[in-house]
């Protein structure tokens, strides 16, 4: 493949302050980066949209350093290799990397790239057999720990992670809740995913739901949102239950550290457990959990939805789309044509 001419990135300009806005970020034009031996150039196909590459745009400390001011936002996506200086990569192939908001990234033969065999298809990648589904089922299994019979809440349970965390609880026999934003929302996830209620947190009041939806209590919740539906389930908390920090959606715009959750010492009372987990620490158990996913996709037990947007320059409208909670399932932009 001819090595392409010019390369367009965008880059962090500043901090955003809430919604990221058309001044933080900047269109330019740059050459392919050069590689070095170790090193492929990949041209990204789709971008994944995750509330984490927002936190990567600001200050707070991560599990990852934040994005430096005149640096190209730090996203993961799927693209072709057109380059390569890498014995683990050849041209053509296809792989899950980081290469950020950019039609050309450099990949490496590390934990953050995955070759993928051909024929594989690409987006349910994006949505289910990828991160994304990675989350779900860690964080779930792992940290929930559901026993059939159990009550499992899952906000932004229309979401990419929600609706598979949810979708696997109810595999798991558990009796499913999910809290979303809008009733069109909850109609996909109870209609269509099989959750046994879901309470629109815009419109209904949370803990009076709870009590309806929930009536011997929360075991497991799996929550990606924080801020005041962590606290409203939190005070529904079961003995010993267990609450899964997967992220905190509501509070990731807020400047300055949000107020803790008043009922915390639910913890205490109902002997709970709150823990949080990056699913890069499960990095030797990725087969099994792909493995699995695919399993129970091709028995018909999962079930999800893309959000496509086209364009590079659309990145940082798609990433708000998870915060104003225009989207139902998996934000994905595509940059360009799947080979």
């Amino acid at each position: 493949m001819a090595r392409p001419e010019t390369n367009r990135q965008l880059v962090l300009r500043r901090r955003p302050e809430g919604l990221v806005s058309e001044d933080d970020v900047e269109l330019v034009e740059a050459p392919p980066p050069a590689l070095d031996d170790g090193e492929a150039l990949m041209r990204t196909v789709y971008l994944s949209m995750d509330a984490t590459v927002r936190t990567w745009m600001s200050r707070a400390e991560g599990y990852l350093p934040p994005v430096e001011l005149g640096e190209v936002v730090r996203c993961s996506g799927i693209g072709q290799i057109v380059e390569s200086r890498c014995d683990a990569f050849e041209v053509g192939d296809i792989v899950y990397s980081m290469p950020g908001w950019q039609e050309y990234g450099i990949c490496r033969d590390d934990v953050f790239t995955t070759r993928l065999e051909p024929g594989t298809p690409l987006l349910p990648m994006m949505s289910v057999f990828g991160a994304t589904g990675a989350a779900a089922y860690f964080g779930l299994l792992d940290i929930g720990q559901p026993k059939e019979g159990e009550t499992v809440v899952v906000s932004a349970a229309a979401g990419a992670t929600g609706s598979l965390a949810g979708q696997i609880a109810k595999i798991k026999g558990c009796r499913v809740v999910g809290i979303a934003g809008s009733d069109d929302k909850c109609a996909w996830v109870v209609d269509e995913l099989g959750f046994d209620a879901c309470i629109n947190h815009r419109t209904q009041d949370v803990p009076a739901r709870l009590r309806e939806t929930c009536p011997d209590r929360v075991d497991v919740y799996f929550d990606n949102v924080g801020g005041a539906v962590l606290d409203a389930v939190l005070g529904a908390l079961n003995m010993h239950g267990r609450v899964v920090l997967c992220g905190a959606i509501a509070v990731y715009n807020e400047q300055g550290k949000p107020p803790g959750p008043s009922n915390y010492l639910n913890l205490i009372s109902r002997r709970g457990r709150m823990e949080g987990f990056i699913t890069l620490d499960h990095w030797d158990r990725f087969p099994e959990c792909f493995n699995q996913l695919r399993a129970w996709a091709e028995a018909g037990l999962l079930r999800w939805r893309e959000h496509i947007v086209d364009g590079l320059e659309e990145a940082p409208n798609a990433l708000n789309m998870l915060f104003t909670g225009e989207n139902i399932g998996k934000v994905v932009v595509k940059v360009g044509p799947e080979p």
